[in-house]
């Protein structure tokens, strides 16, 4: 019998080791940071206890009561079908919009610099009528609008939920 060499973990950049944080607590109870650890080191991938939990508390991981009365982490999100409220929407607009322009069907909405993915996020997911979509840069969303709603009036609505 033949010991088999320990396999080499591999060091993952800090977004692709919290997707693969992610999934390991979709797919399966973790009950604590050292489980979490090993999980990873079965997926080839080398992290600290350390590492772990500070990319817990950035993913917003919280410890809920399992059946049975075990605790396990799980990751509070909104669903991508579920509709932000509007009032949700009025508030990041609110927050961070501090500019917005338009031409024909193209509505450009600015931010402060690395605020961007959280108003496209946040429009995105409101389920307005007439945008087809957006693409959030550092301090720059550029939303497509329906041709027959226009960017004009787009631009007005996003204005107004900016209080701008």
């Amino acid at each position: 019998m033949t010991a088999e060499k320990p396999k080499e973990l591999a060091k993952l950049g800090k977004t692709q080791r919290q997707y693969l944080v992610a999934k390991l607590i979709e797919a399966q109870a973790v009950p604590n940071q050292g489980a979490l650890v090993d999980l990873l080191a079965a997926e080839g991938v080398a992290a600290t206890q350390a590492t772990v939990s500070r990319d817990l508390e950035e993913l917003g991981a919280i410890k809920v009561r399992m059946p049975g009365g075990e605790t396990a982490y799980a990751i509070p999100a909104l669903p991508k079908e579920q509709l932000a409220p509007e009032d949700h929407l009025r508030r990041v607009f609110g927050d961070w919009v501090v500019e917005v322009a338009h031409s024909d069907n193209l509505v450009v909405v600015r931010t402060p610099p690395g605020s961007a993915h959280v108003v496209g996020s946040a429009l995105d997911r409101s389920g307005m009528p007439g945008v087809i979509g957006t693409v959030a840069g550092d301090d720059t969303i550029l939303v497509v609008v329906a041709a027959e709603v226009g960017g004009g009036p787009m631009a007005q609505r996003l204005s107004d939920l900016a209080g701008l």
